[in-house]
């Protein structure tokens, strides 16, 4: 009874400091980011278009118009990149900021 009720504040020390989950984003998904999508690919627009929810269930506007990446832009909000939308300087800065609001892939 003695060693139960020493070793009950190291148990609960280690259950408090064990890692949890951090919860996504608003306004995001949680879509793993495309190990290796170039920049400007379909597959990186598809990833950022599920991640931003832009369209819906495929309506919606043309990936990479200049429809679409003022959506991106609105969904970003405050947080939008300020160069040039559907620039390759916009895509990295997209590409990084969604990186890091979302889980990795596994």
């Amino acid at each position: 009874m003695r060693r139960l009720v020493a070793s009950l504040p190291l148990a609960l020390l280690l259950a408090a400091c064990s890692p949890s989950p951090a919860p996504p984003q608003s306004g995001t998904t949680s879509q793993p980011a495309p190990t290796n999508a170039a920049l400007g690919s379909p597959e990186w627009y598809a990833w950022v278009d599920r991640s931003l929810n832009i369209s819906d269930d495929g309506h919606g506007p043309d990936r990479g118009s200049d429809e679409w990446n003022r959506a991106v832009q609105n969904k970003l909000g405050q947080e939008a990149p300020q160069s040039k939308p559907g620039s390759p300087e916009w895509q990295q800065s997209v590409d990084a900021l969604l990186r890091t609001r979302l889980p990795p892939s596994s």
